[in-house]
C-alpha cells in the first residue's frame, strides 16, 4: 500500500513539474515577444513568431487587416535597438492544453497614456513555444479612474 501511494504521489509531482515548465516556456516566449517590442530587438520579437503567424490588428489607419511577423517586426525598424520605447507589458493569462495554449498580455504606453490588451494563440513545435496568431484592442486604462 505504502508503494502504491508513494507512486501514486511521484506522479502526480512529475506531471505538476512538467506543467510548470511547459508554463515557464510558454512565458519565455511572451517575454521575447514583450522584451523584443519595447527594446527594439527585431531578432528577438520576430523569433517570438511562426514564420507563418497571421496577426489581425487595426493599423493606424483604422481599417483591421492581417500582419505577417516581418510586416509586424517592421514597425520598430527604425527606432534605436536597444533603447525603452515606452511600451510596458506584463502576462496576465497563459492556459495550456497538450501542444497548444492561450495567453493574454498588456501593454501599455507611456504613463499609461493607452493600455492594450494582446491575445495570442501559441503552438509547441520541435520543442519550442511559437506564437501562431496574436490580435490585440485598444481599453480603457482603468488605474486612473
Amino acid at each position: 500500500m505504502k508503494q502504491y501511494i508513494f507512486t501514486i504521489i511521484l506522479l502526480c509531482t512529475i506531471q505538476l513539474s512538467t506543467a510548470q515548465s511547459e508554463h515557464a516556456a510558454v512565458e519565455k516566449t511572451l517575454q521575447n515577444y514583450i522584451e523584443g517590442s519595447s527594446y527594439n530587438k527585431l531578432e528577438m520579437l520576430e523569433k517570438a513568431f511562426t514564420e507563418n503567424a497571421t496577426l489581425y490588428l487595426t493599423g493606424r489607419d483604422s481599417l483591421f487587416k492581417r500582419y505577417t511577423p516581418k510586416e509586424y517586426t517592421g514597425f520598430f525598424k527604425n527606432r534605436e535597438k536597444g533603447k525603452f520605447n515606452g511600451r510596458d507589458g506584463k502576462v496576465l493569462a497563459i492556459e495550456i492544453i497538450n501542444d497548444i495554449a492561450m495567453a493574454k498580455v498588456e501593454i501599455a504606453g507611456p504613463k499609461r497614456a493607452w493600455v492594450y490588451i494582446d491575445l495570442f494563440l501559441l503552438k509547441k513545435i520541435e520543442n519550442e513555444w511559437k506564437i501562431i496568431s496574436k490580435t490585440a484592442t485598444r481599453t480603457e486604462d482603468n488605474s486612473k479612474k
